[in-house]
């Protein structure tokens, strides 16, 4: 659950708190970006085998930057995402797709976003023959398809073999391939999904993990693109601004540091997929017993379970699932002391009166882990 999942160290790792403490007696903020953001970088591109990588503070900004990087290589706007991904909270990507006299449209899921943020994104099915034939047809007037190797919020069994192909039409069309890897970066493997599944794309986001709980993101990608970045390569024309006072912040910077350092001793992948493998196992073989119709789905470090039949390969298969059962399930494991995604938990204004009825339902329902759960 710590930071939706990608923060698997734990919620205070006495190492990275060690780091963050000494950090913190030399500074919290000085607003250029330092060395430690320095190092963050280098081991990003060690990692990835991108090239260059630059920070903002959140996963919506580093994907946003993405976006417009893309579109500034390519001279193109349309960019393609898929029904299921998450890639934040911003305009363009709080959208939903449908078609119209067969052509895929989009239209935004939310007050306040005017109907035409949605004119240059196109939302497909992930994994269907379809989609990669429109891809296809299409990716010249394309400046990137972004995708998330594995659904955050449905994990489900994304097969590698459609990864590869938009990885090489969009190669072959000179468009860019985006992989949002804020939620999947340093989980399936030390240098992300794009080393576990041996796809390499042009740009990728990261976050999360890389500031060991504290807000970092980074876009990455080859030198060639990132140089847009860079005033001195491309001049003004081909310039793209990126900054923010706290991008790129030293405590954060010691705190991811410090994290993938432990990701990267011996053994700890191993030992990550070797616990996914038994709860996915245990879990499906308790549903089974209980005959209870569910599809444990995902990956090892990234999985959950869909009280559904079949296969589960994209979106709308997991929406097939039945969403009361789901909700019981994350109730008993809460009443467990298992803290599960449970939705977004704090979807509205906080006001005192708010936040005194959380702690009461809290301290009700998981009363030895008050701590956890009020301000003091």
């Amino acid at each position: 659950m710590n930071g939706f999942g990608p923060i698997m160290l734990g919620h205070r790792p006495v190492f990275v708190e060690k780091a963050i403490e000494r950090q913190l007696r030399q500074g919290f903020e000085i607003g250029p970006q330092t060395l430690l953001a320095g190092e963050v970088a280098e081991m990003i591109c060690e990692l990835t085998g991108n090239e260059r990588a630059t920070f903002c503070n959140t996963g919506s900004e580093a994907v946003t930057a993405a976006m417009r990087l893309a579109r500034t290589v390519t001279g193109r706007s349309k960019i393609v995402f898929f029904s299921g991904d998450y890639h934040g909270m911003f305009d363009e990507v709080l959208v939903k797709g449908f078609k119209r006299d067969g052509k895929p449209q989009a239209v935004p899921v939310a007050p306040g976003i005017p109907r035409e943020k949605a004119a240059n994104v196109v939302v497909l099915e992930y994994g269907t023959p379809e989609s990669q034939e429109w891809i296809r047809q299409n990716a010249r007037d394309l400046a990137a398809v972004m995708v998330e190797p594995v659904q955050s919020r449905h994990p489900n069994l994304q097969p590698v073999e459609f990864l590869r192909a938009i990885r090489q039409i969009t190669r072959e069309a000179d468009a860019c391939l985006i992989f949002d890897e804020v939620v999947t970066g340093f989980r399936l493997a030390y240098g992300g999904a794009q080393e576990y599944y041996g796809v390499t794309p042009d740009i990728c986001t990261l976050g999360k993990v890389i500031g060991g709980g504290f807000p970092l993101a980074a876009i990455a990608g080859r030198d060639d693109i990132m140089s847009h970045f860079d005033r001195a390569v491309v001049g003004d024309e081909g310039f793209l601004v990126q900054i923010g006072t706290l991008s790129g912040n030293p405590v954060a910077s010691a705190a991811g540091l410090a994290s993938m350092a432990i990701l990267k001793r011996p053994g700890a992948y191993e030992r990550i997929f070797a616990t996914g493998r038994e709860l996915m196992g245990t879990l499906s073989e308790l549903l089974k017993r209980a005959g209870i119709p569910a599809v444990v789905t995902g990956e090892p470090p990234l999985f959950d379970v869909v009280f559904a039949s079949g296969d589960m390969r994209n979106y709308r298969d997991v929406l097939r699932g039945d969403a009361e059962m789901m909700r019981q399930l994350n109730r008993l494991l809460f009443r467990k002391n298992f803290l599960k995604f449970l939705g977004h938990l704090s979807p509205f204004p906080f006001s005192p009166e708010i936040v005194q009825h959380q702690k009461t339902s809290a301290q009700q329902i998981f009363p030895e882990r008050r701590g956890l759960l009020r301000a003091e």
